[in-house]
């Protein structure tokens, strides 16, 4: 009994001593690669401004009107930016016209003499057995 309490206390020292030590040189130069890569995860394609990859949306337009105001374009600078609405930031009206038009689209289909397969399964129905 009395090794068993010696090989804990020295596994249990082992691991503090690993702690206060902290990163190995390789796990920093890891997290430093990953900073700068992520530092750079955006980049104006005009003025070659980086930007940080968790910055969203409106700071990109931002970006845009301040720096480049003749720009009408916005996919010119940044490529991920095709699609968005400034009016409509958290794409909410456009999600609320596809869904109108689905509902729409399952009326008329109701009007011609019940749903059609696809209109069913666009639902989430599931096809029965045959």
């Amino acid at each position: 009994m009395g090794k068993g309490s010696n090989v804990q206390k020295a596994t249990a020292a082992r691991e503090r001593n690993q702690k206060k030590m902290g990163k190995s040189d390789e796990e920093r130069k890891a997290a430093s690669a990953k900073a700068a890569k992520d530092a750079a995860a955006k980049k104006c394609l005009l003025c070659l401004q980086t930007f940080m990859v968790n910055v969203k949306a409106p700071q990109l337009l931002l970006h845009i009107t301040a720096k480049h105001p003749d720009l009408t374009d916005y996919t010119q600078c940044f490529p991920e930016l095709a699609g968005y609405d400034p009016n409509d930031p958290k794409g909410e009206k456009a999600e609320a016209a596809a869904k109108a038009a689905a509902q729409k689209k399952a009326a008329k289909a109701k009007k011609a003499g019940g749903p059609d397969l696809d209109s069913l399964l666009d639902a989430g129905l599931k096809k029965g057995k045959k």
